[in-house]
């Protein structure tokens, strides 16, 4: 099967193209996420995926490489931890096409693969249903539930926790899309 999309790292190079991306779905992604909407917001994100402790990816369509969505890997942990929390979006106008499941499904990939993770865990708001179907789909657990987890545009919000390990994926996923 051929993948309607990849992933790869973030450079400066991208900063407009991303920029666009966010303002374009910025209500869209309103109250679930809030990526840079200025570009010295964006070279400091891009700058951030440098760092040992996060991984950003750029989710791309293969037809023509425009970026589409981003996945992260923040607060990265290795030795007897090996854990990561995982965050993403999708530009509003490539919502609703499962590119995004495809490109999150490589991101997990590339986490258990390349970074050498063991876990991975999504922190979702209860009301973001499209995001809880997307984790489900690619067969994360729900762990429990975090009042007033994290402060998103000026609320402590409460999430739900959900989790997948490299065990759980390698039986609950065909890793041949």
């Amino acid at each position: 099967m051929l993948l309607r999309v990849f992933i790869r790292k973030p450079t400066e190079d991208d900063c407009q193209e991303l920029l666009s991306l966010h303002r374009k779905s910025k209500e869209f992604h309103f109250p679930w996420a809030f990526p840079p909407l200025t570009e010295q917001a964006c070279i400091n994100y891009i700058n951030r995926c440098q760092n040992e402790d996060f991984e950003g990816l750029l989710i791309c369509r293969s037809t023509d490489d425009k970026i589409i969505g981003v996945a992260n890997f923040s607060q990265i942990f290795y030795r007897a931890f090996q854990n990561a929390y995982l965050g993403y979006y999708v530009g509003v106008d490539f919502a609703g096409q499962g590119l995004m499941t495809e490109g999150v499904r490589l991101s997990i990939n590339y986490a258990f693969g390349t970074l050498g993770l063991h876990r991975i865990e999504a922190n979702i708001q209860p009301e973001n249903v499209a995001s809880i179907n997307l984790v489900t789909r690619l067969g994360f657990t729900k762990e429990g539930f975090s009042r007033r987890y994290l402060k998103i545009n000026e609320q402590w919000r409460d999430h739900e926790r959900w989790a997948l390990t490299v065990e759980d994926w390698a039986i609950a996923i065909p890793q041949t899309l």
